[in-house]
């Protein structure tokens, strides 16, 4: 082989390499922010859709999910990029390990926050309007954290906001159930985020990153079954609006096994139980969903 062909072999496991460090920066390899992304957004297709959304809504908007939540994950890197490598659970990411320069990282989250554009410019120009609040939420959460201690309630709006959005291009506007839902995607971000942070707390303490775990204190586990109970009893306000039966009403009763179960895991507060009690929530979406769509299927 000459020095040529070396050279260009070189410079394609270079690029192979540094795209899968672009794809650990925005967690292609951990999914579960795309789920719980993506659950509250199909419950507002279905609903606004009534059971028949557009399909071309879903594929839209579930690339779009994809796109902001890798995105969201890029920018949280570089807003956290002094703080991750005094956290034992985050100091191997890239830019804190560092593999990728923090500049970076600003690159691939205005690269994928344009491809999420691009996709909205199919929709109406009151969806399109809307995209740049979702884009706002998104870039800013990261640097909540080091400014008050509710950085959960903007990621719940950021994650939320898909649910207004999906209504606002199913109908053309955005009615109270719609709200409602919203809200209770707020609520059930704090939960499950909670939970996450709960993992970390101790290192937060130290770096003074601020948190709702640390807000929350002993007073954690009480705080979040009560915003379990909230959330529970909002979607089923929902589900009497939307007119639903026994379908919708047993994935509520599978969903509250699933918050109690969480309950039950977290009581001693350990990390690993904590992390656990975080990725059940996925399950918790998809009861929900589940529920939704056979619902609309008996009608």
């Amino acid at each position: 082989m000459t020095n040529s062909d070396n050279s260009t072999a070189n410079e394609a496991i270079s690029i192979g390499e540094r795209l899968s460090l672009y794809g650990k920066l925005i967690r292609i390899d951990r999914p579960i922010g795309i789920l719980l992304l993506l659950w509250p957004t199909l419950w507002a297709l279905w609903i606004a859709g009534e059971g028949n959304p557009d399909w071309h809504l879903v594929v839209i908007f579930s690339l779009g999910v994809f796109l902001m939540r890798s995105a969201g994950c890029a920018i949280n890197d570089y807003a956290d990029r002094d703080v991750d490598g005094h956290v034992e659970r985050t100091k191997q990411r890239p830019i804190a390990a560092g593999l990728i320069k923090p500049k970076e990282a600003l690159w691939v989250f205005a690269v994928l926050s344009l491809t999420a554009f691009a996709l909205v410019l199919f929709l109406d120009w009151k969806t399109v309007a809307m995209s740049f609040v979702a884009v706002f939420l998104a870039a800013a959460y990261p640097f909540m954290k080091r400014y008050t201690h509710l950085p959960q309630v903007v990621l719940g709006a950021a994650f939320g906001w898909a649910v207004p959005m999906a209504f606002m291009a199913q109908t053309g506007s955005v009615p109270p159930v719609a709200w409602l839902l919203f809200a209770a995607t707020v609520i059930w971000v704090v939960i499950y985020d909670t939970q996450y942070a709960m993992v970390d707390r101790e290192d937060d303490l130290k770096v003074g990153v601020k948190s709702t775990a640390i807000l929350f204190g002993r007073f954690d586990l009480l705080i979040i079954s009560l915003l379990q109970a909230v959330m529970l009893g909002m979607l089923l306000v929902v589900g009497i609006w939307i007119e639903a039966k026994g379908a919708y009403l047993l994935g509520l009763v599978a969903a509250m096994g699933l918050f109690m179960y969480q309950q039950r895991i977290i009581r001693n507060r350990n990390p690993a139980a904590c992390f656990a009690a975080f990725l059940n929530n996925n399950y918790f979406g998809m009861a929900i969903f589940i529920g939704l769509m056979l619902d609309y299927m008996s009608r």
